[in-house]
């Protein structure tokens, strides 16, 4: 039996026993170096693990930026902003765990995958064969079943809890905070684009951006505070507790990046690494009064 044409053309085995001509492999299948659909039943790897919890924590992020920015008393902790804060962490508790029970094996908190390879596992699309210049043999597939389509599968069960929770807490507990809602109606359609269109690509950069980001983030938060001073840095981060719990968050995703970024392959030195999270906010602290525009003076 000759080899299917392309990278991802396969047989599949049919119910009479012989094998079926090449096409696409069937969902949760992927083709091996024979050309034969095979089941995919490997064991995610740590690194597809940390990669599915940085497409959960990130929307997580976007709707506490969001309550954060358009609730009353911006600038500290109310009591209705705390209960929006924990509404939004226990829909994405909710969407991550349903998510996991609905993707096979069904009802478990494990995964069956197919391994990446390569970026090219994530754009089957644009591997379709044209066997000798002539029709396009279509073998479009999920060669990195369940990394992509479960993401989707998240993100629209993380729309159904925020619009079953989030309306209830807002009416009882903060009737202006409504507009948290309409903001991840938004981010919701852009987080399914981008994963679209660059999923192959973030999941190959996502410790980059999220150390570059968690640095750039935390660089703005103490760049909004019009007192520069080291003193007022340190001690209003230290007394003010959303100061404080904002530190820390960035702080988190810091360290999740070095972890994302080393995988702990040498566990000793790179966990050292961890130590360095708390770097970029002492580096502002101590260096925000050289970079004052009001102590630069041009001739």
């Amino acid at each position: 039996m000759t080899r299917c044409p392309g990278l991802y053309c396969g047989r599949s085995l049919l119910p009479s026993g012989n094998w079926s001509d090449c096409g696409a492999c069937p969902r949760g299948f992927r083709t091996n170096e024979s050309s034969y659909c095979t089941p995919c039943d490997s064991q995610p790897v740590f690194y597809d693990w940390l990669y599915l919890g940085f497409m959960t924590f990130s929307p997580l992020v976007l709707h506490w930026f969001c309550i954060d920015n358009t609730t009353p008393f911006r600038g500290r902790l109310s009591q209705g902003a705390l209960i929006l804060h924990f509404s939004a962490l226990v829909e994405i508790v909710i969407a991550a765990t349903a998510t996991l029970l609905l993707v096979e094996p069904f009802g478990e908190f494990n995964l069956k995958s197919c391994p990446v390879k390569s970026l090219s596992d994530w754009y089957t699309l644009f591997h379709n064969p044209r066997p000798n210049y002539e029709d396009v043999l279509y073998c479009t597939q999920e060669a990195v079943y369940p990394l992509h389509t479960m993401v989707f599968i998240f993100y629209a069960l993380s729309v159904l809890m925020m619009s079953l929770i989030r309306p209830l807490l807002v009416y009882f507990c903060l009737p202006t905070g409504g507009i948290t809602v309409y903001a991840a109606l938004y981010f919701f359609p852009i987080l399914a684009l981008l994963h679209t269109v660059f999923g192959g690509l973030i999941y190959y950069t996502f410790p980059y951006i999220v150390i570059v980001l968690s640095v750039i983030s935390n660089a703005a938060h103490f760049a909004f505070k019009m007192d520069q001073r080291v003193k007022f840095l340190i001690t209003s981060t230290v007394t003010d507790i959303r100061n404080l719990l904002i530190v820390l968050g960035h702080w988190v995703v810091h360290g999740y990046g070095i972890v994302s970024l080393t995988q702990l392959g040498e566990p000793v030195f790179h966990t050292a690494l961890i130590g360095l999270v708390p770097l970029p906010a002492l580096f502002y602290i101590f260096t925000a009064r050289f970079t004052d525009p009001h102590k630069l003076h041009t001739d």
